[in-house]
């Protein structure tokens, strides 16, 4: 077993003076960067003291104070705690922040995210458009002062519902029926001249020409966003030469809720059953990393036995997701459904599991701040030792065998979709996508969290970084779960499951808190914000899938189109979580 790096003290504010001054807010933690010096600091950051992972990117809207925040999380992939530090700009328009892509390309996708949802303008950026809500949205949704049309009250729950319980169709107040809102003036029945594609393809007219010698002229193709193989509603537009590929964007949010608002309305606890809406396969993981910031809020610690079963839960669904994956992959490949009944039905198995212990299979709702919502119901802890210690490993074995010396999986695999150790890192990849690239970079031992620095595990790792090392470490994943799950059964302590009181309404005090576990499909982080009040002020997910999307065109150009799909597949995505 790996120990855990040591924590090593930063005094930021004596090596940049002048620059950097630490957060002094009650309940606040980090560092505080002149907007001048941002790019001067983070390229310092990176060089000179090694934080070479730019794990996560937020906005803020602190509408009473009159202005922005734009708040980084970065860590060493060596192992250890992080750095968070900040920008802090004044509220008016335009918003303005450099852009830290050159120096951490990772942050592409999340600086758009906040420029599209929060108007936060960076400055630099090489490609700065709307990349959930559509092209001509009027406004930026996560605003503080932006209402929607048929907006209601500012929190819930909403007087009409609760205690009057009085029902009504909200779309019946909207001018047009839906949740729109438009500038003034605006028809969206009369035709305009804008073109909400220009954009898109302006970019991908951006790239490096290729010299084959031959007169060929590039082609543009659209695959999706309605299309077997893209995993979810989501679009892929392509510069073809021939049949290879010379430039790639993904466009997403098709399938954007707008999660996030939805979770600055809602209270501290009805935020839990929505985290089972983002990757909807791994319910328990998304609970446990929500469950972990408000706790750091909160103050507490839950019981030996709730921990123990959190665990359990949690390398339940990394299991479940696996097999589901590698099924899907080789769905992707060609081979239809064999391979994924292969893994369904283990999954079907680790399911019932869910379902005894939280009433359902996929939207568990089951974790609680401060432990699980109640404990093992009789007969489950044999049922998780009967899977963990019998089945399972002969079951992986098996579905094992039968793939990894299948000479097309590895004719399609193996040297297909590299992503070099050095670009994964760069691109902010997590999770298997991020190991099968030789950095054995996990939550889990970086910076423990519950009991797992009690556990022994190795993390998985493998060096090519190609389609075929990415489903194979999802088995060697798999392996390390059983022996997680194995020491679990036999060391869980009888006790409470919960370390205080279960109530509706949770009290949580006033600051931020940033909480991350290792999910099946990477680094899944819940960064809060509380005022004291009974709904966060923010609340943002760092999502895997969707940041892990940003080393896809990279990893496609110079690839053969008939590989996009298996490249697509082998990151392993779903779509709720990457839009939110």
């Amino acid at each position: 077993m790996t120990a855990p790096a040591p924590v090593e003290t930063l005094d930021l504010a004596a090596r940049f003076p002048g620059w950097v001054t630490p957060d002094s807010r009650p309940g606040y933690s980090g560092w505080i960067v002149e907007k001048d010096k941002l790019l001067d600091f983070a390229r310092a950051l990176r060089d000179d003291l090694g934080y070479d992972y730019l794990s996560s990117v937020t906005g803020v809207d602190y509408l009473p104070e009159g202005k922005m925040e734009v708040v980084y999380h970065a860590y060493k992939t060596t192992g250890g705690p992080g750095v968070n530090f900040k920008v802090q700009v004044e509220r008016r328009d335009p918003v303005e922040v450099p852009s830290l892509v050159s120096i951490y390309p990772g942050a592409e996708f999340q600086e758009r995210e906040a420029w599209d949802l929060l108007g936060i303008k960076f400055t630099g950026h090489p490609d700065l458009r709307r990349i959930l809500m559509w092209e001509d949205f009027a406004g930026h949704p996560l605003r503080k002062d932006w209402r929607e049309a048929y907006f209601e009250e500012e929190f819930k729950p909403f007087k009409s519902r609760w205690p009057e319980g009085k029902f009504q169709m909200a779309e019946d107040k909207a001018r047009l029926g839906d949740n729109l809102s438009f500038p003034a003036g605006f028809d969206p029945r009369k035709k305009t001249d804008f073109d909400p594609e220009k954009a898109l393809y302006e970019a991908l007219r951006q790239y490096q020409k290729t010299e084959s010698g031959l007169e060929t002229e590039h082609l543009l193709v659209n695959i999706g966003p309605h299309h077997p193989s893209t995993h979810g509603v989501f679009r892929v537009a392509v510069v073809l030469d021939g049949e290879t590929i010379v430039n790639l964007k993904p466009v997403m949010g098709y399938l954007h809720r707008n999660h996030e608002k939805i979770g600055e309305r809602n209270t501290f606890l009805m935020n839990m059953p929505y985290t089972d809406r983002l990757d909807y396969l791994t319910s328990m993981s998304n609970n446990f990393g929500y469950a972990l910031a408000v706790e750091k809020l909160m103050g507490i610690t839950p019981p030996e036995r709730a921990e123990y079963i959190r665990v359990m839960m949690a390398e339940l669904t990394r299991i479940a997701n696996h097999v589901w994956a590698i099924g899907f992959l080789l769905n992707d490949l060609g081979a239809y459904f064999t391979p994924m009944l292969y893994a369904q039905e283990e999954r079907e198995l680790i399911l019932d599991i869910f379902e005894a212990v939280s009433g359902s299979r996929m939207m568990c709702n089951y974790f609680r701040f401060g432990g699980v919502a109640r404990d093992l119901p009789d007969g489950v802890l044999e049922k998780v030792r009967d899977l963990a210690f019998d089945r399972l490993p002969r079951k992986v074995d098996e579905l094992e065998n039968l793939l990894a010396d299948n000479e097309i999986i590895r004719a399609r695999g193996i040297g297909q979709g590299v992503l070099t150790a050095e670009d994964a890192i760069r691109y902010s990849t997590s999770g298997p996508l991020l190991r099968a690239s030789g950095i054995p970079y996990d939550v889990r031992r970086a910076e423990p969290y519950s009991i797992y620095d009690r556990l022994e595990f190795d993390v998985a790792c493998r060096p090519n970084g190609d389609i075929y090392d990415r489903m194979m470490i999802r088995f060697d994943e798999i392996r390390q779960s059983l022996r997680i799950i194995q020491q679990t059964v036999k060391q869980i302590p009888a006790g409470p499951i919960m370390a205080v009181k279960p109530a509706y309404q949770v009290r949580v005090p006033p600051g931020e808190a940033y909480g991350r576990v290792e999910g099946p499909k990477g680094e899944l982080g819940f960064y809060i914000v509380s005022t004291g009040k009974s709904s966060p002020w923010r609340y943002h997910v760092r999502a895997p899938s969707f940041i892990n999307l940003t080393a896809f065109g990279p990893m496609c150009v110079g690839q053969k189109i008939a590989d996009l799909v298996a490249i697509l597949g082998s990151i392993d995505i779903v779509l709720g979580e990457c839009d939110r």
